[in-house]
């Protein structure tokens, strides 16, 4: 099992991704269909539609999905999931029975966190803890050289932890350090007092609500000042929450990953700033290093091959 081909399958809500991994976490090959996400079944039959593509032309030998939503201890149930209606739904077991090969389930962001552990920047530690900046915020934590499930498999779900006592309620888009607060944060302001972000304004249309996250990094490396003061208070609550987290799970590495942390240093050089102001004892401790993770989209399904095998 150790040496041979798996499949690694990576669910959202919009597309299901896949690849065939080698025991060095390089893709053989990949594709990726449509996600029916309003239906269960139909969503099952995609992806063992694309392990199948996958099986005709290679000699894959286990089948690693990561999936949104709370996975059950069992590594084959969906508790729940956000944005697709799965409900203790046997994801595993099902998808084991129409693609005819062993299936284990993963969290995707646990999955991309364990792509980064073994193949990208966590590869020469055993502990690292990843934090995922996308629409909302996401993560994974390997203790010891084991991913962190905890007692009932739903372990890890750092993007809830609380950094505003009586803050904004979270709708699964987490309200203070994730794109979309960015982007929220910035149309606020901006319909507020539009003379604050003129250029911001320009590239929207002159529509605030026009304004998107690639706009706000396009502005903030063109030094815009708005915009660069975007990124360093989304970086202030990152480098809160980090610091808490940190402070209870002291890993070696943190790895920062998702699609804002494409913006760099605009976003990393705040959140570490911040960091290392909040850590407890900090000046009698070794800080965590942190890095930018090295996979990028790939990241989940080459973590959940991966998993296949373990």
């Amino acid at each position: 099992m150790s040496s041979a081909l798996t499949c690694g399958i990576d669910i959202g809500g919009t597309k299901i991704a896949g690849a065939v991994v080698d025991a060095d976490g390089g893709i053989v090959a990949e594709a990726r269909v449509e996600s029916p996400a309003a239906d269960p079944t139909a969503m099952e039959e995609a992806a063992a539609g694309l392990v199948a593509r996958f099986a005709a032309d290679h000699g894959i030998t286990a089948v690693g999905v990561g999936a949104a939503g709370y996975i059950a201890s069992d590594r084959s149930t969906v508790l729940f999931a956000p944005n697709i209606a799965w409900r203790n739904e046997p994801l595993g077991s099902d998808l084991a029975r129409l693609a005819g090969l062993p299936v284990v389930v993963e969290n995707d962001a646990n999955a991309a966190a364990w792509g980064e552990f073994r193949y990208g920047a966590g590869r020469d530690v055993d502990d690292q803890l990843m934090v995922t900046v996308g629409t909302g915020v996401g993560g994974g934590i390997v203790v010891d050289g084991r991913l962190l499930r905890g007692a009932h498999g739903v372990a890890a779900e750092i993007g809830h932890l609380n950094v505003v006592p009586d803050g904004r309620q979270c709708g699964c888009g987490e309200q203070y350090g994730s794109g979309t607060a960015l982007v929220r944060a910035a149309r606020e302001a901006v319909a507020a007092n539009s003379l604050l972000a003129r250029d911001l304004v320009e590239r929207a249309g002159g529509d605030p609500e026009a304004i998107t996250g690639p706009m706000i990094t396009e502005a903030a490396q063109d030094e815009d000042r708005f915009a660069i003061e975007q990124f360093e208070q989304l970086g202030r609550w990152l480098g809160h929450g980090i610091a808490s987290l940190v402070a209870v799970l002291d890993p070696a590495v943190i790895v920062i990953g998702g699609g804002v942390s494409e913006a760099g240093a605009l976003l990393v050089d705040p959140l570490r700033a911040a960091f290392e102001h909040e850590l407890s004892g900090r000046g009698f401790r070794p800080t965590a290093e942190i890095r930018l993770a090295e996979l990028g989209n790939r990241a989940g399904v080459i973590g959940a091959a991966d998993l296949a095998r373990v």
